[in-house]
């Protein structure tokens, strides 16, 4: 069973993953720092120096002027201003994700629509360049027909 584990734990495609979790993690600090410190005072000044963490409901009826003081005092809030920060933080992330594999998938037929070099001897199925009449490792004649693979 241990060894199981071990191969399941420590495959290629289970380290990527960690790999791929960890740096999305950081992505996310950054793009809520870029939020939070860099967008959100921009929009907040073109609409007139408003704070949108400050933007919040109070439940329990009494009016705070900031969500600081309400935290203090321990008041149950419903804080929609920090709601259109996140949505926003997660919109910038969905926007740069879908352009990173939009690029991904571009690249990706651009790979796949190079001709192919190189076939495969129908000997030895060793790979040898499309041009060859003779197989490099087999020393076979290449007949016409020899099967082409990438």
């Amino acid at each position: 069973m241990w060894n199981e584990f071990k191969k399941f734990a420590f495959k290629g495609n289970m380290i990527d993953l960690a790999v791929g979790v960890i740096i999305g993690a950081a992505f996310g600090k950054v793009i809520t720092s870029i939020v939070n410190d860099l967008i959100m005072p921009l929009v907040g000044q073109l609409l007139g120096s408003m704070n949108f963490t400050d933007f919040f409901i109070s439940l329990n009826g009494v009016h705070y002027e900031t969500l600081v003081e309400a935290k203090a005092a321990n008041a149950p809030t419903f804080n929609y201003g920090q709601f259109i920060t996140t949505l926003l933080d997660f919109l910038i992330v969905a926007g740069v994700i879908f352009i990173v594999v939009k690029q991904l998938n571009r690249f990706k037929k651009i790979e796949e629509a190079k001709p192919s070099t190189t076939k495969e001897c129908p000997y030895c199925l060793s790979e040898i360049p499309i041009k060859a009449t003779r197989c490099k490792h087999c020393t076979s004649e290449q007949p016409e027909s020899a099967v082409e693979t990438a």
